[in-house]
């Protein structure tokens, strides 16, 4: 990871895959936070349709453009990855009341596994709230790419067309 002397935050999730709704967040906290650690975990919750290092490389692709975003996979508990990578702040993104329903109990989790951390929440941009992988997974067929780039970065596009063609 880059040196740096300010507030480190970190986004975890499993990014399969990145959408133009997570870009947004990492985009927004990368104007509030010196620097974001976006950490590509696994979801023992979801069969993911990427692989943990073909996730990393996507997100890598997106946030190219971000000097002061580093991408890093991760094992285990969220509170753990962070701590790891000497932060404080654990970043979330929240699209829907049902989104906050689910992040305050695992903030309330992560606050009793570690009570240093703290969980800071961006809302979604409008445009992209209602973005999600499982809705990729059905209009990836029958949209065209440039349809598809609405949802996703450019490097993605490619990415979904592979996977969703083999499966």
């Amino acid at each position: 990871m880059p040196p740096h002397d300010g507030q480190v935050a970190v986004y975890t999730g499993s990014f399969d895959p990145i959408t133009l709704g997570h870009l947004d967040v990492i985009e927004r906290a990368s104007r509030i936070f010196d620097h974001i650690v976006v950490g590509v975990g696994i979801n023992p919750d979801k069969q993911p349709l990427f692989d943990q290092e073909e996730r990393v490389k996507l997100v890598e692709a997106a946030v190219g453009h971000l000097n002061n975003v580093t991408v890093r996979r991760f094992h285990g508990l969220s509170v753990t990855f962070v701590r790891e990578q000497k932060a404080q702040v654990v970043l979330r993104g929240v699209r829907s009341l049902t989104d906050i329903e689910a992040e305050f109990t695992m903030t309330l989790a992560n606050r009793m596994l570690d009570p240093g951390i703290e969980t800071v929440f961006l809302m979604a941009d409008a445009q992209y709230s209602h973005i999600s992988s499982s809705l990729l997974k059905q209009i990836t067929p029958l949209a065209n790419d440039i349809a598809l780039r609405k949802f996703v970065p450019p490097a993605v596009v490619n990415a979904l067309r592979e996977k969703l063609a083999n499966t």
